[in-house]
């Protein structure tokens, strides 16, 4: 309105100069100013960036699921044919390599490159020659998330099926699917295995942790403190794409999510999001979730390393990375805020029992013992 008055104003004054005073400098101060409120004008009409979420949702769940579902083949088609066109997704296991529960690791390098291309005529050209021929390969570009605009957590499919079957619990959206085949994630479920029971080797024994068989497997191995730390990782709270409101991606309202449905047994299911400390969206990175193994040893967390210590990425969790960094549309969905001494430092105190599978051929300094390894080298040889 403000914006129409001061137009009308201008025009008045433009004609004015021009017929009182006849001077082309006022003329052109007047049609410069004229200038100014329309390109403001058009700004106004324009849509502004922000760094905020939309709060008020003016579209029912049923209309949203409808568009979105509807959406979903054509996107999943599109991502999965970058994918296709960067790596070689197919099952090619390593003899004789497997990871500590049993899983093959795969073997070969996964990135394309160009057509015509090979390892060995790239290993030859310099920077500036692989630049000006478009030679750089795709793979070692950042990788999108399957829905890079809407973003969010995404789990894998063994994950979403076996939470539903202990817990009854959906992880699965109706909006995306998961990208990677099963061969190239971690095995599932990972073994656990702790720093003060060494000798007791994988505690999980070979299920899937959750809150409906924590307690049984746990008690008697942990401290109370720990096992109400371990507890409160099982436990769900409201998050982004996981809540109980319309703005969510599953198909009923949700629970939410917990640490440890990332974080399976305190490892990785290879579950992936969007790092929530830039914007615009197209500025957010990809990231995989990361191993807890061998926190206690590590003083750095976060993708920026802005965390020093696991109760600070603890409860940055809570209050960040579920709702993408964003307090406000956190306070609509149902934010957790945890309690730094009595529920953070559980959490935390339970992370740092998460100890590294069992590596027979390094020495107590972490290093490779060689007395073994000769041995072993000699038994290998003809």
């Amino acid at each position: 309105m403000a914006n129409n008055v001061l137009w009308m104003q201008l025009e008045v004054l433009v004609q004015t100069m021009k017929t009182k005073f006849h001077k082309l400098r006022w003329a052109v101060l007047a049609a410069g100013l004229l200038m100014s409120v329309r390109a403001a004008r058009s700004q106004d009409n324009g849509k502004i960036p922000s760094s905020y979420m939309p709060v008020d949702i003016h579209e029912s769940f049923s209309t949203i699921l409808s568009r979105m579902t509807a959406a979903k083949p054509e996107i999943m088609k599109r991502h999965m044919a970058l994918l296709e066109e960067r790596y070689d997704l197919s099952d090619r296991p390593a003899q004789g390599v497997k990871m500590s529960g049993g899983k093959a690791v795969q073997q070969g390098v996964r990135v394309k490159l160009a057509s015509g291309t090979t390892w060995d005529q790239l290993s030859k050209l310099s920077p500036e020659q692989i630049q000006e021929r478009d030679l750089f390969p795709a793979g070692f570009q950042p990788l999108p998330h399957p829905n890079h605009p809407e973003g969010g957590m995404l789990f894998p499919k063994l994950e979403i099926d076996e939470i539903k079957k202990q817990e009854g619990r959906d992880l699965a959206r109706f909006d995306l699917d998961f990208d990677f085949p099963d061969h190239l994630i971690p095995e599932f479920p990972p073994p656990l295995y702790l720093t003060t029971r060494v000798d007791l080797g994988d505690v999980s024994h070979g299920k899937l942790i959750t809150l409906d068989n924590y307690y049984e497997l746990f008690n008697g191995i942990l401290n109370p403190k720990q096992l109400e730390g371990l507890r409160l990782l099982l436990t769900t709270f409201p998050q982004q794409q996981f809540n109980a409101t319309e703005d969510r991606r599953s198909e009923r309202p949700s629970r939410g999510v917990a640490c440890f449905d990332c974080h399976a047994n305190g490892h990785t299911n290879r579950a992936t999001h969007l790092a929530g400390d830039a914007r615009p969206q197209e500025f957010r990175h990809r990231i995989n979730t990361p191993s807890l193994r061998g926190v206690n040893i590590q003083r750095l967390f976060g993708s920026q390393r802005g965390l020093k210590t696991v109760e600070d990425f603890t409860e940055f969790e809570q209050r960040a990375a579920y709702f993408d960094g964003d307090p406000v549309i956190a306070q609509k969905k149902g934010v957790n805020i945890l309690d730094r001494g009595s529920q953070v430092h559980a959490m935390a105190e339970f992370q740092e029992l998460l100890d590294f599978p069992p590596a027979s051929k390094l020495g107590v300094d972490g290093k490779l013992n060689p007395k073994i390894w000769s041995i072993e080298k000699s038994a290998r040889m003809p």
